[in-house]
């Protein structure tokens, strides 16, 4: 029997790219035993998937790990992460390994000088390379989510309209300040729309998802903080459409194949990571007149130009009648 240990630590977006890997090299070896080594906090996210024999969860004591993955006596490694601490995990274990390509002097070289040698090539797509010893291809199939049976949320009576799934959802959270969509951008759209919108966003998103609300005109349900992300998924594969910027439940959202109109700030498509086999009605929107963009491959906790220009100058109108067609 082969064992498989495949690597991503972090975050959400990512490690729900990897989920092809996972599902591929089941679908080959399907007596094979396929390990997944994530930081603990993400472990639920692989917790229901079939492909997946065993999760393990990455505290702060690496050693230990290390010292348990060598008792598990793997066959290979396939490092989708790709930095110092898999590598020091790759020289201990001593075992043929495979790993992605972060094309990180790619990426330096199209924030910081504007000069893009990046591939036209999906994440996703780099991440089955490191498989192709194995003569594993593709099956152009979405990404994989597994909610757990007990996190499918169900509307209170009180949302007749949410409870029929006539509704769009409205991410609002992102890791990181220059990835969100502001306040007043959300408010335009939403407004401007006239539909059902449900409010997802986690714990550090209940104060602005509270002033969003406030300031609508239309029907709204705000979920902020008041359920887990599986939960979010959830809400986000029974909604009609999904409005979200680049973050990990515009990902989730993928996977089921949802309508995603996905709005833009610092970070930008060409990074490789845009919705996967987005339904035909996705939309991707970003500013391309601003010599700034991107300013970083991960965000900011403020513009670093000070104007926000890639969020702020967005247009809610453009937005608004898409969804309204759309809807």
């Amino acid at each position: 029997m082969i064992k498989f240990l495949v690597i991503r630590f972090s975050s959400i977006g990512d490690i729900v790219l990897t989920t092809p890997v996972v599902r591929l090299l089941k679908q080959k070896y399907p007596d094979s035993e396929i390990h997944y080594l994530t930081k603990k906090q993400f472990s639920f996210l692989l917790e229901n998937n079939p492909y997946v024999d065993k999760t393990i969860g990455l505290d702060q004591n690496l050693k230990t790990i290390i010292t348990d993955l060598k008792d598990e006596l793997y066959d290979y490694v396939i490092d989708l992460h790709n930095n110092i601490r898999t590598r020091r995990i790759k020289s201990t274990l001593k075992i043929p390994d495979f790993t992605i390509d972060k094309l990180n002097v790619k990426k330096w070289l199209l924030v910081n000088l504007k000069i893009n040698k990046l591939p036209q090539k999906h994440i996703v797509d780099r991440y089955l390379d490191t498989l192709s010893v194995f003569d594993i291809k593709n099956d152009n199939q979405p990404l994989d989510y597994f909610i757990p049976e007990g996190d499918n949320y169900v509307f209170s009576d009180q949302y007749q309209g949410f409870k029929e799934q006539k509704y769009i959802a409205f991410v609002i959270g992102a890791t990181y300040y220059t990835k969100q969509i502001p306040q007043e951008l959300a408010v335009n759209i939403m407004n401007k729309s006239g539909l059902p919108f449900v409010l997802l966003g986690g714990k550090d998103d209940v104060e602005k998802s509270k002033l969003i609300e406030k300031a609508l005109k239309i029907p709204v349900v705000n979920l902020c903080g008041a359920i887990n992300l599986n939960q979010s998924a959830s809400v986000i594969k029974n909604a009609k459409i999904v409005v979200t910027s680049d973050t990990g439940l515009m990902h989730i959202a993928a996977a089921f194949k949802k309508p995603i109109v996905s709005i833009w700030g610092n970070t930008v498509p060409k990074f490789g990571m845009s919705p996967y086999l987005p339904h035909s009605a996705s939309k991707i929107i970003e500013n391309k007149a601003l010599k700034c963009r991107p300013c970083s491959k991960i965000g900011f906790d403020k513009c670093p130009k000070k104007h926000f220009d890639c969020m702020l100058k967005i247009d809610a109108n453009s937005i608004a009648e898409y969804l309204k067609n759309l809807f």
